[in-house]
């Protein structure tokens, strides 16, 4: 199959190399991604500044496209002007770090999976749940029994596959299993600090805490070694909000 590889780490980093390495053999692999790191960005996309895309090579061999711009910038820009064809999935990762709860409307990598499903195309964002000295190569591999399962499954229009991957040897992994984007979040804090130049900057610090232990949420499945696998889609309407105000008179026109 055709795919497109992507990420908000950057077209250098590891865990996007590791997945190339693990399809290359077996699909035609397509690699469009930041030319830096982009993690945090959410769903942003460029429009006040040309986009430069620059041809990357490794070991004197064309490797991808190195954009910069934001993931869902790669993705788009892949789609309807890089590739001659639309790939038939789009994978985002392997982002190191997990995301889970309410961290994946921050997530570049999600992101791009998300812009993936927006333009009609089975997409996945695939990340490793370690922040230090991560082994991408069981995630790497993990990745096809991914590609399998949306070939499969017959995933709705608009729908995308957060998938999230612990970082233990692959004996220590419990299960894998469907699982509600939960509401666990960052419990942030900003330090006040001062440059050399006596100029006052912040940096955002945070600890991530669970918010409720409900067994279906992602973040509780993934601290019991289990890979979790999350249908999100781009429809943020609370339906069951929708329902109750309908019944509320609406504010009066001015």
């Amino acid at each position: 199959m055709r795919i497109l590889l992507t990420n908000d780490d950057g077209i250098h980093a590891p865990g996007l190399f590791a997945l190339y390495e693990a399809l290359k053999s077996d699909h035609e692999v397509y690699i469009v991604a930041p030319e830096s790191e982009m993690s945090a960005v959410g769903h942003a996309i460029t429009l006040t500044s040309p986009i430069m895309v620059q041809d990357v090579r490794k070991n004197g061999t064309f490797f991808g496209h190195a954009v910069k711009g934001t993931p869902a910038d790669c993705v788009k820009i892949a789609v309807q002007e890089l590739l001659d064809s639309p790939p038939d999935i789009v994978l985002s990762g392997i982002n190191v770090g997990a995301n889970v709860g309410v961290n994946i409307l921050y997530s570049g990598t999600v992101s791009a999976a998300t812009e993936g499903a927006f333009l009609g195309i089975r997409s996945a964002a695939i990340s490793l749940a370690t922040l230090k000295n991560p082994d991408f190569r069981f995630a790497a591999s993990f990745s096809k029994e991914i590609i399998r399962f949306m070939m499969e499954s017959d995933l709705k229009d608009g729908t995308a596959l957060n998938v999230n991957i612990p970082s233990v040897p692959p004996e220590k992994i419990t299960g894998v299993c469907l699982a509600r984007q939960g509401t666990s979040r960052f419990e942030e804090r900003f330090e006040r600090r001062n440059d050399p130049r006596g100029n006052v900057y912040y940096w955002l610090m945070g600890e991530k805490f669970i918010e409720n232990g409900n067994p279906d949420n992602d973040s509780v499945a993934l601290r019991q070694n289990k890979i979790t696998i999350t249908p999100i889609h781009y429809d943020l309407t609370s339906e069951k909000e929708l329902k109750r105000l309908k019944n509320l008179p609406l504010p009066l026109r001015p």
